[in-house]
């Protein structure tokens, strides 16, 4: 399908869910994924209006990654409406930057249409969003931090089944920078990981990366969620990445990469939680 085709050109909607998925079946877990354009005016007023903010440029609304045991029916997932309700829709972490309040201003008129959504939020979509588990029982927190996601087994050179990577949504920060919320996964014989990054970049001010892992391992039945947040301000990014080498030429596209960026961010958070399907 065109994105620059005729206006009349006919987008899909939620009802081609069913066909615009993909799905995989390993040791029973089925492995989903769904990518649909980007949603259309209707349905972002109504997610605004439910969310109680502006929703990013682009938005899309009928992505989703799944992860399901079909013996007992756990199911997990991860889309855009629970990652932007995670949002924080209060003033406490809007970050006040010299254009911050014109921003706000810019994307309300946008949506000037909708009530209620002139109220101060996190313009820059940080979220803190881990997924959603919306059939069974939920994760524990391993206190100890004694079973973490097996590195070395995912280090082995073993055939990837399926693989797939799904956007849910993205703002260039009024030209600013950019907010991005992206899902990737790998499927192999006996494991699996999924990768689902919020990349907050906003130039001359701040980069932050959230990162939260899911690693299934298909014989033990055992799920396990890594969670982490860094952060660090865009100049002493810079300065880290001249100081490895990175031609200053080079730091524009550097700069967009979060791959090349994720080491060079200090710690901020970690938590780690599994669960065991039984």
């Amino acid at each position: 399908m065109a994105f620059n085709g005729p206006i009349s050109e006919v987008f899909p909607t939620p009802q081609d869910a069913d066909r615009s998925t993909v799905s995989h079946v390993q040791k029973g877990f089925k492995i989903s994924a769904r990518k649909l354009p980007i949603s259309k005016s209707g349905p972002i007023d109504e997610m605004s209006n439910s969310l109680g903010i502006p929703v990013p440029e682009m938005i899309f609304g009928d992505n989703m990654v799944s992860i399901e045991h079909l013996a007992t029916g756990w199911r997990m997932e991860f889309n855009a409406y629970d990652a932007l309700d995670r949002v924080d829709k209060t003033d406490k972490n809007m970050l006040k930057v010299a254009y911050s309040q014109e921003w706000s201003s810019s994307r309300e008129k946008t949506h000037e249409g909708i009530k209620e959504v002139v109220k101060p939020f996190d313009w820059s979509y940080t979220s803190d969003y881990k997924g959603t588990v919306t059939h069974g029982k939920g994760f524990e927190l391993q206190k100890d931090n004694s079973d973490p996601i097996p590195l070395e087994l995912l280090k082995r050179p073993e055939p990837i089944l399926f693989f797939e990577e799904v956007v849910l949504y993205e703002s260039e920060l009024d030209d600013n920078g950019i907010s991005l919320f992206s899902c990737k996964l790998r499927v192999m014989s006996d494991r699996m990981l999924l990768l689902c990054r919020l990349f907050m970049r906003l130039d001359n001010v701040l980069i932050r990366i959230r990162d939260t892992r899911i690693y299934v391992d298909f014989v033990l039945r055992q799920v396990i969620r890594d969670y982490t947040e860094k952060e660090d301000t865009f100049d002493n990014v810079k300065k880290h990445l001249l100081f490895s080498g990175k031609p200053p030429n080079d730091l524009t596209i550097a700069l967009r990469d979060p791959n090349q960026i994720v080491p060079l961010l200090p710690e901020v958070s970690h938590t780690l939680e599994s669960i065991t399907i039984s």
